[in-house]
């Protein structure tokens, strides 16, 4: 799995118009699903980005988890993170997971940061979104649980 986390001061995603997810202050993730990503690459993914410490303290250094802090996260699934752009112009996606083994570990991504206490708002799967966010910092961390 790849997770390109960006810390915001807000974000939300809308379809056709329609907002179907918003937070405040937070994390919104780009999450990317390889065919070879499991329930295992979740749940590292999930510890790592609860423990990031990238909230400023009282003191103004990033110190604080996003519990600490009283972030949210919205969440987007984004299978073009999987782009293999090494012939031509035209990205591949052959690597990505499907649809039949992407949904159930971007749904338990999800749950599992909810089970650790975090609101999670979510894109749609697959559906065609408008994400607009604020980037609060900037600060932009890439984890690639195939780099653990």
């Amino acid at each position: 799995m790849k997770a390109v986390i960006q810390r915001v001061s807000q974000a939300k995603v809308e379809i056709e118009g329609q907002m179907i997810g918003e937070i405040g202050s937070g994390f919104m993730v780009l999450l990317g699903i390889h065919s070879d990503d499991t329930l295992e690459d979740v749940g590292y993914l999930v510890r790592k980005i609860g423990k990031l410490r990238v909230f400023e303290d009282s003191e103004g250094k990033m110190n604080l988890d996003i519990q600490t802090a009283g972030g949210g996260i919205l969440s987007i699934s984004q299978f073009t993170l999987y782009a293999d752009t090494k012939k031509g112009n035209r990205p591949s996606f052959v690597s990505a997971a499907r649809p039949e083994q992407a949904i159930p570990l971007y749904e338990a991504f999800n749950q599992q940061l909810r089970e650790i206490g975090l609101l999670v708002a979510t894109g749609e799967f697959g559906g065609d979104m408008a994400v607009t966010l604020t980037n609060d910092g900037p600060v932009t961390i890439i984890i690639d649980t195939k780099e653990k």
